[in-house]
């Protein structure tokens, strides 16, 4: 029997860098910001892109499923409840310093006045003990990134040219559009358009727009029922392209919007309109949390990630959508002066601008609605928001969404 050989000692394992797993919405996820990904970081970073509701559910429940959670500062109570999330370290952000008042402070400048519901400063600090407050501290509950301040679009041809100073949320319930209405199906945010028209048309009061009680809520729900018995309403949707189309099919006058619906409306975006409501925007906030479980290089890699958001590249794609950046001075530095004096600075375009796809977003000689960032951010009226009867407010909303959709098929 011929001695065995001996082995030959194993060839060393290529390490790799492993891969970081990001949960979000398409807010934030679309294809150039992918692409910018891939282009700039030296490691890959897997996307998985679901609607709001499902996306937060997914990241409280299978908080093993991701690494960074891209969400808004309104759904993060419960992921954070959850313990599915650790505490960043202000220390690993590279412009912390630079992030805006906005959400630091709670508003743009020492005179504004913050707004009702979930101002992101209310969520964004760790206080001793693990809860999330404003009390400033090292440690932060998720990186403040874009955000927007948003209203209602409508058909001039309806409403008429000479209103743009008497805009009011209190069109959404104007018997001009009755029939051609529609809302935005997502709890937290829908809901307080709808309590705006509903306060602005002088229908209800609300002790706290921003946190409505039971009692409100099912006043709210009630009038929200008597104008769809009326007929009031075409539709809800659920994303930007849901919207777009409403409009460019000739199916609404007036109805809930988000800044990149307002591209693409072809003939349509001669009549149908951005507005400035006179009591101000439904403003929203977005950022990126850090699942409990990434440690090491991973870590690393998520900070990595992070500090790329607020590099300025990843917000110039942003602001061709509407949005802005919690650090501005990065994202003037990859915008051209041109598309910095539109977006930001409210000032007319002097050339036709891109969208973040490159296709034509806005033509020469428009002005952003509402001005400069500085004025919108100066103007709002409630935040997205979780409110303490959110489940309560969730089960009314799903079952008027569900007859509303049941009136359009």
């Amino acid at each position: 029997m011929s001695p065995r050989h001996p082995q030959s000692p194993a060839s060393p394992a290529v390490l790799r860098p492993p891969t970081l797993r990001v949960l979000g919405t398409s807010i934030t996820i679309i294809d150039p910001v992918v692409a910018l990904a891939e282009a700039d970081l030296g490691f890959k970073v897997e996307y998985e892109v679901l609607d709001f509701i499902a996306c937060q559910r997914k990241a409280a429940l299978e908080p093993g499923a991701y690494d960074l959670y891209d969400q808004c500062f309104h759904n993060l109570d419960i992921v954070w409840f959850w313990g599915a999330l650790q505490a960043l370290d202000t220390l690993r952000l590279d412009k912390w310093d630079e992030v805006s008042d906005l959400t630091k402070r709670g508003r743009i400048s020492r005179h504004g006045w913050q707004g009702h519901g979930d101002a992101p400063v209310k969520k964004l600090y760790v206080q001793p003990g693990g809860s999330l407050g404003s009390d400033p501290s090292r440690y932060i509950s998720m990186l403040p990134t874009v955000h927007n301040l948003d209203s209602f679009g409508y058909d001039i041809g309806v409403f008429g040219s000479g209103n743009r100073n008497r805009e009011s949320w209190a069109w959404l319930f104007d018997p001009r559009a009755k029939g051609r209405v529609a809302l935005v199906d997502e709890p937290a945010i829908g809901i307080f358009d709808a309590a705006l028209a509903a306060e602005a048309s002088g229908a209800i009061t609300f002790r706290d727009i921003g946190n409505l009680d039971v009692q409100e809520i099912d006043a709210l729900m009630d009038l929200l029922e008597e104008k769809r018995q009326q007929g009031y309403f075409r539709a809800v949707w659920r994303d930007a392209d849901e919207a777009r189309a409403l409009v460019v099919e000739g199916r609404t006058s007036v109805q809930s919007m988000w800044s990149p619906a307002y591209w693409g409306l072809g003939e349509a975006d001669r009549r149908f309109v951005e507005s400035v409501p006179v009591e101000g925007y439904r403003a929203w906030h977005g950022g990126i949390s850090l699942a409990h479980h990434v440690d090491g290089r991973l870590r690393d890699m998520a900070y990595e990630y992070m500090n790329w958001w607020l590099s300025g590249r990843p917000g110039a794609v942003m602001a061709r959508q509407g949005y802005y950046m919690s650090v501005a001075g990065t994202v003037r530095h990859a915008l051209a002066d041109d598309e910095w004096a539109y977006w930001y600075g409210g000032e007319e375009a002097i050339r036709d601008l891109p969208g973040p796809d490159g296709t034509v977003a806005v033509r020469a000689g428009s002005r952003r609605a509402g001005g400069s960032y500085w004025d919108r951010a100066n103007r709002i009226a409630v935040w997205n928001t979780v409110m303490d009867e959110h489940n309560y407010a969730v089960r009314a909303w799903s079952r008027f969404v569900a007859r509303v959709r049941a009136d359009a098929s």
